[in-house]
């Protein structure tokens, strides 16, 4: 036989012990065959009971679904990696399973498990209700939704199982394909490779990317639009008017609701009965100037322009992700000063906050960029003439502004005048370091900084007192719920037990609620989605609090405690920005 026709052979040869490899390992009568496995089962089991454990807030059923199926999926998967170990083990010290053993094991495994999930499940709506109560929510829960939460959750858990072992058997495909060429332990290598990248390439290049341009299409339609009676403003002294530079359809939707719905004089003069100016509005859009520093220097300009540097009061204020200022936090200040006040707000993005979020790197500029070009404006005035300079933000806006201030303490009592800080985020570098510096024995969810010289946190307007000391000038102020996820989340979440669940707790947090690994984590970011669907003063919902918080610190001379109480009630119809915003 030549030598071309040996080669032919060994050729199919080859590709014979190659498909009948394929046959063996990957085919579909394998994966048909194959067992759930016992650790998988018992540990899913438990991460779905787990997940109905009380957490920050109520949980509506199909959210809970979601969030055991999820849990109870990643708990067959950890299981399994551990059922494979014990298998191991046994095998090395020769031990084996007898048939009736596994069959009564698998017997009883299903009666416990079957026994938990119907307990469990029942005995969670006990759970909720408290924490319903606890966010003074009346109970309202209807059985045969909560009934569904297993239904949803083997959904959701069978699906992710499925799409886990499609990527396990196309891993196996390519690693046998290799074995044949190359060393098993490089096969099994590539094939583990290969499939990363396909799943990499897949969730970002398709999924990820495709739901964010869908997004960001959405965003950006909205951001042109205009609120309904929402109208250009006709004064000067705001952004958007016919004198200003910073034109009306330029400033997006929410920077147009900033600007056209101002308070008035007219406002401020039937609530203190005294005379009373127009308050100076600024605000520029993504769309108003093609750079961020361009932006910041007719942010600037538009204070020069309406007078705003000769006002009692300059807010420099952060934005949440689509551009939104709560009315909140920017119309106490005109109330408690008779107009006699500047705001100034730049946009960065017209995104919801949770997808900002992803790229806070946008949020951190600005915020910078409006500060530094505010402040050397600022600290050429005179001293005994130039206005006094606050800051303010709520959620990503409150990172917007820390970063600004470089996370710096000491650049906050030397720079300004006073901060107010409304639901900051776990990244915000400023709150992460007067946190850690609480003194002992204070709660991580009301800590005492320096004896309270500069720096209160409050989520009821008693806590302005915590601790019984002086409080000197200028003053910060952080508004924080117990119940907010907001604030709570991160990812030091998932191994790390946080302080917040030591005892005592805040108000709004359950008793009942305990600290699992990886599980907690989850089950916090899903209360991301309700953070607002709950009553003022829990959850990301602070109703009038900037109210209280901006009178003391800012302490508006003849205000008292009463004008407090009346111009809240005034405020208390004032929608609150959600994470949507």
């Amino acid at each position: 036989m030549s030598g071309a026709g040996r080669a032919l052979n060994r050729t199919k040869d080859r590709t014979r012990r190659l498909t009948a490899r394929l046959r063996r390992h990957a085919g579909p009568d394998r994966v048909v065959r194959r067992r759930p496995c016992w650790g998988g089962i018992a540990v899913a089991v438990l991460c779905y009971c787990l997940s109905l454990t009380p957490s920050l807030l109520p949980r509506a059923w199909w959210l809970q679904g979601l969030a055991a199926g999820v849990s109870a999926a990643v708990g067959y998967g950890v299981g399994a990696v551990g059922e494979t170990v014990v298998r191991l083990l046994l095998r090395w010290a020769g031990f084996r399973i007898r048939p009736r053993l596994r069959r009564t094991l698998w017997a009883a495994l299903g009666g416990l498990g079957a026994a938990a999930v119907v307990t469990v499940t029942a005995w969670s709506v006990r759970w909720e209700d408290e924490v319903r109560r606890v966010v003074t929510l009346p109970p309202h829960l209807v059985w045969w939704q909560w009934a569904l939460v297993p239904v949803v959750a083997a959904l959701v858990a069978t699906l992710l199982l499925l799409a886990a072992r499609t990527v396990r058997l196309g891993t196996r495909v390519v690693a046998h394909a290799f074995d044949a060429l190359v060393p098993r332990p490089v096969a099994y290598a590539t094939g583990v490779a290969l499939a990363v990248f396909v799943i990499v390439g897949v969730v970002q290049g398709f999924l990820l990317r495709g739901a964010l341009d869908a997004i960001e299409s959405a965003a950006s339609l909205a951001d042109q639009g205009t609120t309904e009676g929402v109208h250009q403003p006709g004064l000067p002294s705001l952004s958007g008017s016919p004198e200003s530079d910073a034109h009306w359809d330029t400033l997006g939707a929410k920077g147009r609701d900033f600007v056209g719905t101002a308070t008035t004089r007219a406002d401020i003069a039937a609530f203190t009965g005294k005379p009373a100016v127009d308050p100076v509005r600024v605000y520029v859009g993504l769309r108003t100037a093609d750079t961020l520093d361009e932006r910041a220097a007719l942010a600037v300009r538009e204070l020069e322009r309406t007078g705003g540097f000769s006002r009692r009061i300059l807010a420099v204020m952060g934005t949440t992700g689509t551009g939104w200022i709560n009315d909140q936090g920017s119309k106490p200040l005109e109330y408690m000063w008779g107009g006699d006040t500047a705001e100034v707000a730049m946009q960065y993005s017209y995104l919801p906050s949770w997808v900002s979020a992803l790229t806070e790197d946008e949020a951190a500029a600005t915020g910078r960029a409006l500060f530094d070009a505010v402040y050397a404006k600022w600290r050429t005035l005179p001293a005994d003439s130039r206005p006094r300079l606050l800051v303010y933000g709520e959620s990503l806006g409150s990172f917007s502004m820390e970063s600004a201030l470089g996370g710096s303490l000491s650049r906050l009592t030397s720079e300004t005048g006073g901060a107010l800080f409304v639901g900051p985020t776990y990244d915000n570098p400023l709150w992460r370091t007067v946190t850690a510096q609480r003194q002992p024995g204070s709660p991580e969810w009301r800590p005492v900084v320096a004896d309270g010289a500069h720096v209160r946190f409050a989520q009821v307007p008693a806590d302005y007192g915590i601790p019984d000391a002086p409080w000197g000038e200028p003053r910060a102020v952080y508004l924080q719920n117990g119940s907010d996820p907001v604030v709570w989340w991160s990812p030091a979440l998932a191994l790390h037990r946080p302080d917040w669940l030591d005892r005592p707790r805040a108000r709004d947090v359950s008793p009942a609620m305990r600290w699992y690994p990886l599980l907690t984590s989850w089950q916090v970011a899903c209360d991301l989605a309700g953070a607002d669907s709950v009553p003022d003063g829990f959850g990301h919902r602070y109703g009038t609090m900037p109210t209280s918080a901006w009178a003391e610190i800012t302490r508006p001379p003849g205000w008292t405690g009463a004008d407090t109480a009346r111009l809240a009630a005034l405020l208390k119809s004032v929608r609150e920005p959600g994470l949507l915003d």
